[in-house]
């Protein structure tokens, strides 16, 4: 679930969030000091989160940029209150940065494949044996190790660029032959040997990924992509996936 920005899509979403909130604060702090009986310490924090989530809908930021304008500022306030040491501060950054690191300049939040759509995509894996997986962004690598449990007459790869993530996914990975997790951008992953080529990532690189997989994979090999459709590309068929959160995994054939 890691990849670079669709270029021509300027500025990337944190960065116009972080537009977004530094007006919103320079709007209310002058409303506070013009009018502080009714922009009262209290209130502003949630003035300046409800302006900031409703500028971002507006300018259509991805829809989980929602949650985030409008708790940022009212969260940082509370945990401000509690007067918590300096490092816990550090320290959570830290881990955000290790977990979030390619989705900051990519636009694509930690999702992870559910137990429902992990068993259709069983469905999907070529019968025999000896068949090639990749899972472009494989987060903690738990899809990876579902599969090669379920079906251990396939090799399975993933790509990870978070390195909080890939750690994990390389623990899982360490006792099972059929699995190989590497870190790094999978833009620069050569999907040409993989029978089947797996992602669940947002809208934003589809079209750009729809060009690399025609150009690099192989006639007769699958491209699956779980809840985001490629623009102006009709798939071969769709699997609608019950469950938390309900998805559908769109199929091309190269």
């Amino acid at each position: 679930m890691r990849h670079r920005a669709e270029p021509g899509n300027l500025p990337a979403p944190w960065a116009a969030a972080a537009l977004i909130h530094v007006a919103c604060a320079a709007v209310w702090a002058a409303a506070a000091t013009a009018a502080p009986e009714l922009v009262t310490a209290a209130a502003w924090p949630w003035l300046e989160g409800v302006s900031a989530a409703a500028i971002g809908a507006v300018a259509r930021l991805p829809k989980w940029w929602l949650p985030i304008n409008l708790l940022a500022v009212p969260a940082a306030q509370s945990l401000l209150a509690l007067q918590l040491p300096p490092g816990l501060y550090l320290a959570a950054f830290c881990a955000l940065l290790l977990v979030n690191v390619g989705a900051w300049r990519s636009r694509v939040p930690l999702y992870l494949t559910n137990a429902k759509a992990a068993a259709h995509l069983l469905t999907l894996l070529p019968q025999g044996s000896g068949f090639r997986f990749i899972d472009l962004g494989c987060g903690t690598g738990s899809l990876l190790s579902h599969l090669a449990r379920e079906r251990p007459d396939g090799h399975y790869a993933g790509v990870e660029l978070a390195p909080l993530l890939f750690l994990l996914s390389l623990w899982r990975a360490r006792r099972n032959a059929a699995l190989s997790v590497r870190w790094g951008d999978f833009w620069r992953a050569d999907l040409s040997p993989y029978d089947v080529v797996y992602a669940y990532l947002s809208p934003a690189p589809m079209a750009e990924l729809w060009r690399k997989a025609c150009r690099e994979m192989r006639p007769g090999s699958l491209f699956v992509s779980n809840g985001f459709c490629v623009p102006g590309v009709e798939p071969a068929r769709s699997i609608v996936v019950a469950g938390r959160p309900r998805s559908t995994f769109y199929i091309w054939k190269m």
